[in-house]
Formats: structure tokens, C-alpha cells, sequence
């Protein structure tokens, strides 16, 4: 019996996207980002909008999400994806226009572009990968680093007196008049790849729809090689630490009762 013959398409349960290319990932064991590339690859799929996308990579882990997804790429400068994505959502206003960003691109040195972009009401998506570290140069304390949490750049742990607050951006994010929809999400399990692939949903549908306002999902990630975890213990950390300080959940959705 040949192989057709026996997947056939109503008995197919996984499949790799198609714009998801052969490249072998350069991201860790147990990283959150090949999750979240698949979910984004899916989405765009399943929306019909392959050629009539174009996504802003940044600096840091997520730099080269250009090698996995095949659509139109721009790469920005350190922290200024929303700024690129703002001017080509303008110039090209029927394309579906995203960012991938981490915390350290968004939340430290991207933060006044990020802010900025979204009370603007710029009809973008941003996705926000938060795992609360610098992973790609070495494990620092990140703006998102939560208290207590041990770090290349804080052996003992983030301590407020001396290194101040998380930074919980997206909290301050969903109060800013332009913002149209905030969540966040995570990528631990099944359950919740399934909540986090419908956000992302969410969010580009709304960019397409043409009644404006930014859309932000934040995604509590793990980091197994800045942790120093192996892939299981960091979700089960992620889950025990991370979560109380980012709850999982929808921020703000201005469309919910309308």
C-alpha cells in the first residue's frame, strides 16, 4: 500500500507548513521560538495571505526568522521594528505587517518605538517573545527579568533596590488609546499552543481588517540555555515563577462586546 494511501487528508493530524522551509533552527533545545514561527507560519497559511505578507525581524534570538518562514522580510535596527513596520503598513496598506520581537529588542531598547507605534494606532501586529532574559548575547538581566530571578548580570538575583521593577509592558501597553487588542500567552503545552495560535489569529485578522489600531501578543517563553534548565524543568519554572508575574490571558480586546 503506498504512503498516499494511507495519509490522506482526513486522517492527517500534523502537518508542516509549507513556508516553513528545511533549514535546520539555530535555537536551543526546548526554545519557545519554534513554536511560535510554526504558529505564525500556520496562521498566515490558513489565511491565504503568503504573498501579501511582510514581517520585521529585530535583533536578537529571533534575528534570523527570515531562514524558517518564506514571506517578505525587512530586518530593523535594535528595538525600531515598529517603527519599520509603521512605515511599510502606510506605504502598503493591504499587506498583513508584523514584528517578532523579544523582550530585550521591544521592551529596552525598542521601548519608545513600541509605544509610540501603538498609540499611534498603526495597524500592525506585534508579537512579543518575553522569556525574561537576554539569550542571544549571553543571559543579562532583561527588562522583563522578574525579582529574584538569577541572571548573568545579577548572580544573587534582581533585586528592585538596586536593579528597580519588572518592566510589564504589555500592561502598560493595553491603556495607550490606539491599542486595539493584548494578550498574552504561552506555548508550554498543547492546550496552550492551541490559545496562543488563536491570538495570533486575532491579531493579524485585525490588521487586515482595516478599522485600525495595534494588536500585541506577548508570549511568557522559556529560555533552557540562559536559565541554565534543562527544556522540561524551565516550562515547569516558567509556570511556578513566570506566570504569577504574567498571568496568561487576554489584557484588553476592544472588539469583545461589539
Amino acid at each position: 500500500m503506498a504512503l498516499e494511501d494511507i495519509i490522506k487528508p482526513e486522517n492527517l493530524v500534523y502537518k508542516k507548513p509549507d513556508i516553513m522551509n528545511d533549514n535546520p533552527m539555530h535555537y536551543c533545545p526546548g526554545c519557545s521560538h519554534g513554536v511560535v514561527h510554526k504558529l505564525v507560519a500556520e496562521v498566515i497559511e490558513e489565511m491565504g495571505l503568503v504573498e501579501d505578507t511582510i514581517g520585521v525581524t529585530p535583533v536578537g534570538c529571533a534575528v534570523f526568522a527570515y531562514n524558517y518562514i518564506d514571506i517578505d522580510w525587512e530586518e530593523a535596527a535594535h528595538g525600531r521594528a515598529p517603527a519599520l513596520a509603521t512605515a511599510i503598513k502606510r506605504l502598503r496598506p493591504n499587506k498583513l505587517v508584523f514584528t517578532y520581537q523579544g523582550d530585550g529588542d521591544l521592551a529596552a531598547i525598542g521601548t519608545a518605538e513600541t509605544i509610540h507605534a501603538c498609540n499611534r494606532g498603526e495597524s500592525i501586529a506585534i508579537i512579543f517573545i518575553n522569556n525574561g532574559i537576554y539569550g542571544m548575547t549571553g543571559g543579562q538581566m532583561a527588562p522583563t527579568t522578574i525579582e529574584g530571578m538569577k541572571t548573568a548580570t545579577c548572580p544573587y538575583g534582581r533585586d528592585y533596590k538596586l536593579n528597580g521593577y519588572p518592566l510589564k509592558i504589555t500592561n502598560q501597553l493595553k491603556d495607550l488609546d490606539g491599542i486595539r487588542y493584548v494578550t498574552r500567552q504561552s506555548v508550554q503545552t498543547a492546550a496552550a499552543v492551541r490559545k496562543a495560535k488563536k491570538a495570533i489569529r486575532k491579531a493579524f485578522e485585525n490588521c487586515m481588517d482595516g478599522k485600525g489600531g495595534a494588536s500585541v501578543v506577548e508570549v511568557v517563553s522559556t529560555c533552557s540555555s540562559g536559565w541554565k534548565l534543562s527544556p522540561e524543568k524551565a516550562n515547569k519554572w516558567m509556570e511556578e515563577n513566570m506566570f504569577p508575574e504574567y498571568p496568561l490571558g487576554d489584557l484588553i480586546d476592544k472588539d469583545a462586546n461589539k
